[in-house]
């Protein structure tokens, strides 16, 4: 098999700036902890106040770039990956694609000429974590971007197809081109929840992709609150696993499967055929882990990096759930050398 180019990521490329905080940082931004959310306008004064008065770490990021960097590391073939995205033309887009570069990725990044490349406040305080993304630049991209020759190239070779729910809120068409390409080509197009707030806050846009989907990834967190903004009026993982994988489908010949992780103790759950299978995840004790930054985000790169192998499903979860152990281990999701598993 033909490996070069074969799983392309589409996202919003976010350089993470990772900082421990005080109370009084969370309560002048109105930081809410354990929490995913969107920059609001009287939060944008934050990014510049971590640069200049905290001890910040600079990561590139981005829910689909995390996963696309973690399923290169784990694979064995140069160049089997690519990513597209939209960054500014500043310093920390040339860092981005450094990154990119450094990790193997095949990346073409759509610049901006007037918007500064997208940042993510990754906030820590007590243990604690909280992230506030400020796209800028990543808001910029449009389906047109995707007729330049050398994106439309990376779309048309690849075969799998990977996009973080968040960039529902960028380009809804871009994701439907993706999406029909799949479908039309009988590629695997996968996506994941994201977060409760684009469940529910952008149920609409997310119900035009769902039948699209081969493959669906989430947390139980995002489960119920897909279940509640349906109507299910169930808050049972599984029985939401199950609905969601019998939702109707674009492309008919292919079935649709969940992959739900369920926090650090529970198993990892998945819906296939009208059942349940449910996989074991061994925690790690507290004092090894270093960064919860980007877990959710290394198991799917896992999964994805199986997935693409033709390995089967109990593969796909064990890879999945070692790379999330390994990025546990690490500040925010960055790659060592080599992987350390197989």
């Amino acid at each position: 098999m033909e490996y070069h180019g074969i799983l392309l990521g589409m996202g919003n490329p976010l350089l993470d700036m990772s900082a421990t905080v005080d109370e009084k940082f969370l309560k002048k931004y109105d930081i809410k902890l354990n929490n995913i959310k969107l920059c609001q306008v009287e939060q944008l004064a934050m990014y510049e106040e971590l640069a200049k008065n905290y001890n910040v770490e600079y990561i590139p990021g981005g829910a689909t770039q995390n996963s696309i960097r973690v399923a290169q590391w784990l694979l064995p073939y140069p160049g089997a990956t690519s990513y597209i995205g939209c960054i500014g033309n500043d310093k920390f887009g040339e860092e981005m694609k450094k990154s990119a570069k450094r990790s193997g990725i095949d990346a073409y990044y759509y610049e901006d000429k007037t918007t500064p490349t997208g940042t993510c406040a990754v906030i820590y305080f007590g243990g604690e974590r909280s992230l506030i993304a400020n796209l800028s630049a990543a808001n910029c991209f449009k389906a047109e971007h995707l007729k330049h020759p050398e994106i439309w190239a990376r779309v048309e070779k690849a075969k799998y197809f990977y996009v973080a729910g968040f960039f529902l809120t960028v380009s809804l068409e871009s994701i439907k081109v993706l999406a029909k390409n799949a479908a039309a080509n009988n590629k695997i197009f996968t996506m994941d929840l994201s977060a409760p707030f684009i469940c529910e806050f952008y149920k609409d846009e997310q119900d035009q992709i769902i039948p699209y989907i081969d493959y669906v990834f989430g947390n139980e967190v995002e489960a119920r609150t897909f279940s509640k903004v349906h109507g299910w009026k169930t808050d049972d993982v599984e029985e939401i696993a199950i609905k969601i994988s019998q939702l109707p489908k674009a492309n008919g010949a292919r079935k649709r499967i969940v992959v739900f992780i369920q926090g650090p103790v529970l198993p990892v759950l998945v819906a296939e055929d009208g059942k349940i299978k449910l996989f074991p995840f061994v925690p790690l004790p507290k004092h090894k882990i270093v960064d919860t930054n980007g877990v959710a985000d290394a198991f799917i790169g896992g999964f994805l990096s199986q997935l693409i192998q033709e390995k089967d499903i109990e593969e796909c979860v064990r890879i999945g759930c070692d790379a999330a152990l390994a990025m546990l281990q690490r500040p925010g999701c960055s790659c060592p050398t080599q992987p350390h598993f197989s």
